[in-house]
C-alpha cells in the first residue's frame, strides 16, 4: 500500500492528510484511537462509486460505532441555508454530542457544508473528510474555510475549522471524470505560480498527468501543492495578510461562476476553470491589461491540462456577461473598502495583495478574457 502522508499543526492540534490506495484501513484505525461517543454521522455524495461508497460503510459498521448515512447532492446549487439546517435536525434528532464524530465523502460542496455543520454543531465536533474531486484534493480539503451560499453570493456565511484527518485515495482519483479531473489543475497551477516552482517543473515536463499513468509523480505533485497551501495559512488562518495569495485568480473566477451560472446554465463553469481564466485575468491586470511571458507561461499550462483559456459566451448576451462580472467583482468578499482587492503577480513567486483602481482596466480585462460564441 502506497502511503503519503502531510501533517500540520494549527491551535495545539496536529491535522494530518493521508495518502493512500485503499484509505478505509487508515480511517477505521484512527476512529479506533479516538475518545469519541462512538456516533457517527457519514455525509457523502450520490454521484460518488456505490462500490466505493459501500466498502465504506461496511467498515464504518464493522468499528462497533453507532453510524447513520447521509447521502447528499454536491451541486453548486445545494450549497445552501436549508440544506445545513436539515443536517443539523438530523444530529438533534440522533442525540449527537460535542464527542460525535461527522464524516464527509465529497468535493468542495460537501466539504464546505459539512465543515461548517462541524464547527457550528454544540460549538464543534470531530470531523474527518474524505475529498473526492480534484478541486477538493488540491486545495478545499485543507485551510479550514467551510461555508455556503447566500443571497447570491459564494461563502457569504461561514467560519474556520480544520478536519482532524482528511484521506485522499488514489482509486477515488482514477474515477473522476475528466471534466473535474483536469479542473482540479487549476490550483495546482496557481500554488506552483505563488509559490513552488517544483510544482511548475513538475507539470512541465511530466508527459502523463494529463492521461492519469503516472500515479507517482501525480501523488507527488498532489502532496506538494498541500505543503504550498499549508506554508500560506498555518500562520494567518483568518486571511489577514500572506493567507490572501490563496485567492490569486479567485477574484474574477466567482464572479465569472455567478453570473454564468445566473445567465446561462448551472455549472457552466466548474470551480477550477473559472480559477484558470481568473489567474489569467489578474496577471493581465499586473502588467496594465497586456500580455507578458508569465501569462503565457500560464496559458500554455491551461491548454495543456484541457482548461479554457477564453470565457466563452453566446453573441445575444455579451453584455450582460460583462455587466455582470464587473458588478459581481465589487461583491467579492474580500473586499474591505470601497474597491475590490485582488492578487497581484508580476513575477513567479512574487504575489501582491492590490486594490482596483483604474475601473477601465478591470473593464478592459474583462473584454480580454471573453470570446464571444
Amino acid at each position: 500500500m502506497s502511503l503519503n502522508s502531510v501533517s500540520y499543526i494549527i491551535e495545539k492540534e496536529v491535522n494530518k492528510v493521508i495518502y493512500s490506495k485503499d484509505i478505509d484501513k487508515n480511517l477505521i484505525r484512527d476512529i479506533s484511537f479516538l475518545k469519541s461517543d462512538q456516533r457517527i454521522l457519514f455525509i457523502y455524495d450520490k454521484n460518488i462509486s456505490k462500490k466505493f461508497i459501500n466498502k465504506l460503510k461496511t467498515q464504518l459498521k464493522l468499528t462497533g460505532n453507532i453510524v447513520f448515512f447521509k447521502e447528499v447532492e454536491g451541486k453548486k446549487t445545494n450549497k445552501k441555508l436549508p440544506n445545513l439546517l436539515n443536517l443539523f435536525n438530523l444530529l438533534i434528532k440522533n442525540k449527537f454530542t460535542k464527542n460525535s464524530i461527522i464524516i464527509s465523502c465529497g468535493g468542495g460542496v460537501v466539504g464546505d457544508m459539512c465543515g461548517l455543520l462541524s464547527s457550528l454543531y454544540l460549538r464543534g465536533t470531530i470531523y474527518f473528510h474524505i475529498p473526492t474531486t480534484m478541486t477538493a484534493i488540491v486545495d478545499s480539503c485543507i485551510g479550514g474555510k467551510t461555508g455556503i451560499n447566500y443571497k447570491g453570493i459564494i461563502n457569504s456565511m461561514g467560519s474556520y475549522y480544520h478536519p482532524k484527518r482528511v484521506y485522499i485515495s488514489e482509486k477515488v482519483i482514477k474515477e473522476i471524470p475528466d471534466r473535474e479531473y483536469f479542473s482540479g489543475f487549476a490550483e495546482i497551477i496557481k500554488s506552483g505560480l505563488i509559490g513552488n516552482k517544483k510544482i511548475i517543473n513538475y507539470l512541465i515536463k511530466d508527459k502523463y498527468l494529463n492521461k492519469r499513468t503516472n500515479t507517482k509523480n501525480l501523488s507527488k505533485i498532489i502532496i506538494e501543492t498541500l505543503k504550498t497551501k499549508i506554508s500560506f495559512f498555518k500562520n494567518d488562518i483568518k486571511e489577514k495578510n500572506v493567507r490572501l495569495s490563496l485567492n490569486f485568480g479567485h477574484t474574477f473566477a466567482h464572479s465569472m461562476e455567478m453570473i454564468t451560472d445566473r445567465l446561462l446554465k448551472k455549472d457552466y463553469l466548474r470551480h477550477g476553470e473559472a480559477v484558470g481564466l481568473g489567474i489569467l485575468c489578474e496577471i493581465m491586470m499586473s502588467n496594465n491589461g497586456n500580455k507578458n511571458a508569465l501569462y503565457n507561461l500560464t496559458e500554455t499550462l491551461l491548454k495543456k491540462y484541457n482548461l479554457p483559456t477564453k470565457l466563452k459566451i453566446p453573441f445575444k448576451i455579451q453584455n450582460k456577461i460583462h455587466a455582470g462580472v464587473y458588478k459581481g467583482i465589487f461583491l467579492d468578499k474580500k473586499t474591505k473598502y470601497k474597491n475590490p482587492r485582488y492578487i497581484s503577480l508580476k513575477k513567479i513567486h512574487k504575489p501582491q495583495i492590490k486594490e482596483v483602481s483604474d475601473y477601465g482596466l478591470l473593464n478592459d480585462t474583462i473584454y480580454k478574457i471573453t470570446e464571444v460564441n
